[in-house]
């Protein structure tokens, strides 16, 4: 997986995460598969089409906290992801 302070995509802006759809239990073989890009600032009270209940694994930038919800439209409960 890309370090926090490394989440930067290949025009060089800053992303506050990557979620990604494939996992795996050895280390080095997570974070792969397709990549959702989440910019700083954004609010996605719904996923994009094909990734609910698909991200498996994530990356949070440096100065970046990412909040999830367990039902669409910000509904039910929440957790909190930091770098």
């Amino acid at each position: 997986c890309p370090s926090p302070a490394a989440l930067r995509p290949a025009n060089g802006t800053r992303l506050c995460a990557l979620l990604y759809a494939d996992n795996s239990p050895y280390y080095e073989q997570c974070c792969a598969g397709d990549a959702l890009e989440v910019l700083p600032g954004a609010d996605l009270p719904y996923l994009p089409r094909g990734w609910a209940a698909r991200a498996s694994s994530l990356v949070v930038g440096t100065r970046c906290e990412l909040t999830v919800w367990s039902r669409r439209a910000k509904e039910g409960k929440t957790r909190r992801f930091a770098a």
